[in-house]
Order: structure tokens, then sequence, then C-alpha cells
């Protein structure tokens, strides 16, 4: 009897640690499955190939793959609201950007709160907004353009791309800091904007680096500052507005990576490791800066620093946003 009541308290004791076992063999095991990356855009673009470069390192790190799918439509709300709806288990992650995870908070009626319904895994990259104009627009730096669009405001001419994007944000800004307006006009593609810049249509635009890299670098457009507080690395020259006259005046097109609201710590650190350790591989690096974007240095790429960073983003561009009085189209 005292062989078989040994054995019966031993019996007793596994399962009492039994509950335990899960979580913790969950947390070793994860991924156990592949991993799916919502993009709330269509393929192709920066927006498309910055998850698909990760996506391949970091299906080494986790060891399983990671796909990539594009959930387009409703200025990008929709492939959001998918992840919202996920499973909280990390395996159904977002792309976030600028547009996405700020903007549509002030144009539209969100079922979600942008603050709370995501855990922040990472800041991925950004694109510094750069001003650029048509080569015949007489002024020669940026304190000469701001003259000349005070004195000629009745008849300047910016474009943009999309309501409340940062190339909109950037007329509207400039509009209130400079005291006069001029007209902006809206265009569906930057291709077509640059076109009717190089031709004398339109004066002047913020845009990314990426977007106009060919025309800028080529001469065919005059290029009079970096909308960061650091030069741009494939622009040396190209003063940032801080330094050119107009501080503080910032504005990026910026991407993260998200997960529904409730995935476990553990998990979402196991996904943060893998993107840095993809962030931090010269060759991935490489490959994303030759896209005009910046990555951010190793301190700012943890879950904290990208609700910080997110949150910051939201309290600077939804009163500029509002007082203007954008609507979703």
């Amino acid at each position: 009897m005292n062989l078989l009541r040994r054995r019966f308290l031993r019996l007793a004791a596994i399962a009492l640690a039994l509950p335990a076992i899960p979580h913790s063999a969950a947390a070793q095991s994860y991924p156990s499955r592949p991993v799916t990356l919502l993009v709330p855009y269509l393929a192709g673009g920066q927006a498309d190939a910055i998850p698909r470069i990760l996506a391949e390192h970091m299906k080494v790190t986790l060891g399983q793959p990671v796909v990539i799918e594009n959930v387009s439509g409703g200025g990008g709300t929709i492939g959001v609201g998918r992840v919202v709806r996920a499973a909280p288990n990390g395996y159904t992650i977002g792309l976030g950007a600028s547009q996405t995870h700020v903007n549509n908070g002030a144009l539209y009626a969100l079922p979600y709160d942008l603050l709370t319904a995501f855990e922040p895994i990472a800041l991925l990259a950004s694109s510094p907004l750069i001003i650029i104009a048509r080569n015949t627009l007489p002024a020669k730096d940026l304190k000469e353009l701001v003259a000349w669009l005070k004195a000629n405001h009745t008849k300047v001419s910016q474009g943009h791309i999309g309501a409340a994007g940062g190339t909109h944000l950037c007329g509207i800004e400039l509009q209130a800091r400079t005291g006069v307006r001029w007209q902006l006009v809206p265009y569906r593609g930057v291709g077509v904007a640059i076109q009717d810049m190089l031709s004398g249509q339109i004066d002047f635009m913020c845009a990314t680096l990426g977007s106009s890299a060919a025309q800028v670098r080529s001469g065919q457009l005059k290029t009079y500052a970096v909308m960061a507080s650091s030069r741009l690395a494939a622009l040396p020259d190209v003063p940032t507005v801080d330094e050119a006259g107009l501080p503080g005046f910032h504005s990026s097109a910026w991407y993260g990576l998200w997960a529904p609201q409730g995935t476990p710590k553990d998990v979402i650190a196991r996904l943060n490791s893998a993107v840095v350790a993809a962030l931090t591989d010269p060759d991935v690096r490489r490959r994303i800066t030759d896209l005009g974007l910046d990555i951010p240095p190793r301190e700012q790429l943890t879950p904290e620093a990208l609700r910080a960073f997110h949150k910051a983003e939201i309290e600077k561009w939804w009163p500029i946003i509002k007082a203007a009085g954008i609507k979703g189209e």
C-alpha cells in the first residue's frame, strides 16, 4: 500500500503542475505554423515591398514562413480591420503606416481605437518628405521659396496625393506657417504630379525620395529641403528644414508592424526579435534603403518605442487634419 500511495502522490503532484505547462510550451513552440502578415494596400509599391523583404529573413529566424496577404480598400481600413478582428495568437499580424494608423483616425469613424486595438511590434522604416519644385521656379533656397510663396500665393499651385496624406498635410501646415493660402491640386498618383511639375503645370510639392529619385538626382527638379531633423544619406547635400529656415517642419511616410490587442508579450517579443534580426542584416538594410527609406536606430526598434512614436504622431496630426476640415473620401 505504501508503494501505491507514493505513486499516487507523485502522479497528483504532476497533475497539479500541468496547468503551467501549456502556456510555457506554447511560448517555446511559437510559431508552429505559418504567420500571415496582412498588408492593407495593393501589391507593388513601397508599402508592399518592405514586408516582403522582411518576410524572407523573418522566416529563417522564426522557423516558419511569413505569408504576405494584400487586403486593400477603404484607404487601408479594410486590411487594418482584419488585423483588429484576428485571434490574438501571433499568427496574424499587420503592416501599418502613417496613413492607416494616424491619419485615418481623423478622417473616418473607425470601429476601433487606433491606440488600444493593437500590440505594437516594431517601427520598420520611414521616408522623410522632401520639398521639390519645377526647375524654373526662381527661389534658390527654402527661405527664398517661402518669400516667393508669400508674394505670389494667388497664382501658386502645389500638388499632393490624397486627402490628409503626408503630401497634403505638408501644404496645409506650410500655409499655416506662412500665413497665406494657395491652390492645392490633388492627384491620383505621384507620377502624374511629377510630370505636371516637370512641364510647369504645378509649381512644387512635397514627396518622398523614393517617388521622385530619378528626377531629383538628375537635376530635373529643384530640391529645397528634407523634412526631418537629419539629412538623408541618399541626399547628403540637401539641407534639413531645420537648417534651411523652417525648424520643426517635419513629415515622413513611415511603416510599422502590429498584432491584435491581447497578443501575449512573449509572442510579441519573439516577433520583435525576428524584425530586429532582419533590420540589422546588411542585405536587408541595403534593399530597404534602396527604396529611399531610413531604418530607425536599434534603440527605436522596441515595441515601447513604436507605442510612444505612434501616440506622438496622432497628437501632432489629428488637430491639423480636423482644423482643416478634411473628410474621408
